[in-house]
């Protein structure tokens, strides 16, 4: 396969799929900084609105849940119809949810405002809808390198919107706070404007049609799919569990929440260089291969986080570090979706994967407040983190990185 040359690969592209890249990674910055910064809202909201935090984080764990079962959804859409008016609903759909929830009083309102209409909107306008839009738009040899840099621009998003959400949260109450991320997913509308080309090869007029139940059918017979949906699922599980619950785990420590805003975003700014490299090196290497070694660091990361003194610098280190490991796995996951299946229905396929991260993420957040609650610390989830790394690790590596004979029978290229 070709890989690309870095720093040549804009110029090779035409003005459109330019404005697409820079579109679509405008788009990822926003909404993964703003989902990065519900975990800053953990401690001042329950404390404020007299509930605990395991109402919270059902709220969080709802709005995860959501997410994973409308990306399926706004897959199915983008691939028939292209991803602008899918971004555009969920833009809509995300920034209502954030104004529900500055009126919000009640757990039921956190539950339909921060959870259910977040989670929606989050499917639509995701940085998971911008990676499958630009696998369709990319010529191949600029796929894995155009994947990375949207997902990279979630990350630059998360370093830059929860310190300065923090800040505001520390000057004038978590209420405004959310106000600066409503304002924030408003930009994403103006910029799924931009979005273009990703719309499918129109079919030839005798092709034979194909359901949906085919797609899936011959999808989850093929077996290194299935080991990818389960690696998938630990990912979700450790970036639900320490996005929502790290800020509120620190404070607890002793820690301010400053210092906590900070360790996100340090995850958020390394993240950028790590899901960048996994991009540019998934074209050049096994992507099982990264994948594996991405989740067997993370255990390694997470216990030595664990065991060394609590500090600003380990606390920074580990921001640094995990940052590094954090959505590095979204290109070569959906790489290999597009290897197993090619690009036609990749929004549908990769949807599946991340749902099943979305069940894990679910998991994380769900468990992090429920054992806290019962236990006064959240240490056993941290030790579950380590454990579903290994996990993790070992399920990707029998993964086969071939074209699926059933699938390529069933959709010929």
């Amino acid at each position: 396969m070709e890989t690309p040359n870095v720093a040549q690969a804009p110029a090779r592209l035409s003005g459109m799929l330019i404005g697409t890249l820079l579109a679509g990674c405008m788009i990822s910055l926003l909404s993964f900084g703003v989902r990065g910064a519900y975990g800053l809202f953990t401690a001042p909201l329950t404390t404020e609105l007299g509930i605990t935090r395991e109402v919270y984080a059902i709220a969080i764990a709802i709005q995860n849940l959501c997410w994973g079962i409308a990306q399926p959804l706004a897959g199915v859409v983008a691939d028939r119809w292209g991803a602008r008016r899918v971004l555009l609903a969920g833009a809509i759909a995300y920034g209502l949810g954030i104004v529900g929830l500055v009126f919000a009083s009640t757990p039921m309102q956190l539950y339909l405002t921060a959870g259910v209409l977040t989670g929606l909107g989050m499917g639509g306008a995701s940085f998971i809808t911008v990676v499958a839009a630009l696998g369709r738009a990319m010529p191949q040899s600029h796929r894995s390198w155009a994947m990375g840099l949207g997902t990279a621009g979630g990350s630059l998003g998360q370093f830059v919107i929860v310190p300065i959400t923090q800040a505001v949260i520390g000057a004038g109450g978590w209420r405004n706070g959310a106000w600066v991320m409503a304002a924030a997913v408003a930009v994403i509308v103006l910029a799924a404007f931009l979005v273009r080309g990703d719309r499918p090869t129109p079919r030839p007029a005798n092709e034979v049609r194909i359901t949906g139940g085919q797609i899936l059918g011959a999808a989850f017979s093929y077996p290194s799919y299935l080991l990818l949906v389960a690696g998938f699922f630990v990912c979700g599980f450790q970036l639900g569990f320490i996005t929502t619950h790290f800020p509120a785990y620190l404070q607890d420590k002793g820690l301010g929440a400053g210092l906590a805003s900070w360790g996100i975003a340090m995850v958020g700014l390394f993240n950028v260089v790590g899901a960048y490299f996994a991009g540019v090196w998934g074209g050049k290497r096994s992507k099982k291969g990264l994948l594996a070694s991405i989740y067997f660091a993370r255990a390694v990361i997470i216990l030595l986080f664990l065991t060394m003194p609590l500090s600003t610098a380990s606390v920074l280190l580990f921001g640094a570090s995990m940052g590094l490991m954090w959505l590095s796995t979204v290109p070569l996951t959906s790489g290999l979706v597009a290897t197993f299946f090619g690009t036609r229905y990749m929004a549908t396929l990769f949807g599946i994967v991340f749902f099943s991260h979305q069940v894990g993420s679910f998991m994380g957040v769900y468990m992090g407040g429920y054992l806290y609650e019962r236990t006064g610390s959240y240490d056993v989830v941290w030790w579950w983190c380590i454990g579903l790394s290994v996990f993790a690790g070992l399920v990707n590596l029998p993964i086969r990185e071939k074209v699926s004979q059933p699938f390529s029978k069933l959709v010929p290229a």
